[in-house]
């Protein structure tokens, strides 16, 4: 009996002593939670430190690129616009002459283009004026050249009477008076148209005469054609 309660005894010491390690050991780990708490936020604020040193390493290696190469670009870029300053007021000054001849360039055109509406209007007044001349003067030489060619068929068939009462024979009395000929010529051909009595004998002179008119006129309306067609 002693010997079991030596034994329960024994059980009891042990149970007790386990019972207060396990306290001591609890205590211990809650005491240490809050240091290893503040173990663990340090080495993720080292971390997070060590990340941003690396990253404003990385923007500071890059500043120094574009500082270092940058400079001689801006340099570079200064020096492009201090020559192009230089060369500016030249440049100013050869717009401002071109402007200037420009200009005048424009001006001048107007005052040719002014000047040749002109010209061709004063070249087209002439022109209608020498075509209308022209008409009126074929219309002339046509009228006598037939008035001619009827006469001289008259006379020739010996019916002059008959052409005397025409209006050929009026034509021809007209121009008679005023055309360039002979004056003993004017006179016989005055004195046939006029229907004097004795115009027989002398029928072959006037159709001669008659015949050279015509032949002199026929002359002068091809001339006067010739230089309308030019």
């Amino acid at each position: 009996m002693q010997t079991t309660m030596r034994r329960l005894l024994l059980c009891a010491v042990v149970a007790a002593t386990s019972c207060s390690s396990a306290a001591v050991l609890q205590r211990t780990e809650l005491a240490l939670n809050p240091i290893r708490k503040v173990v663990t936020l340090l080495q993720a604020m080292q971390k997070k430190v060590e990340q941003e040193g690396e990253t404003e390493a990385k923007l500071y290696e890059k500043f120094m690129c574009y500082c270092k190469n940058g400079a001689g670009d801006l340099e570079a870029s200064i020096s492009a616009a201090e020559d192009k300053l230089s060369s500016l007021p030249n440049e100013i000054k050869a717009a401002v002459e071109k402007l200037k001849q420009l200009k005048a360039d424009v001006k001048q055109d107007q005052a040719d283009k002014h000047a040749a509406k002109d010209a061709m209007a004063e070249a087209t007044a002439i022109r209608e004026k020498e075509a209308a001349a022209f008409a009126k003067e074929k219309s002339y030489f046509d009228s006598t050249i037939t008035a001619i060619t009827k006469a001289v068929a008259a006379l020739e068939r010996g019916v002059a009477g008959g052409f005397l009462q025409t209006n050929a024979a009026t034509t021809l009395r007209d121009v008679v008076q005023t055309v360039d000929m002979d004056e003993i010529d004017r006179t016989t051909l005055t004195s046939f148209l006029s229907g004097q009595v004795g115009y027989a004998p002398k029928s072959g002179q006037i159709i001669g005469i008659l015949k050279q008119m015509g032949d002199t006129m026929a002359a002068d309306l091809a001339s006067a054609t010739a230089t309308e067609e030019a």
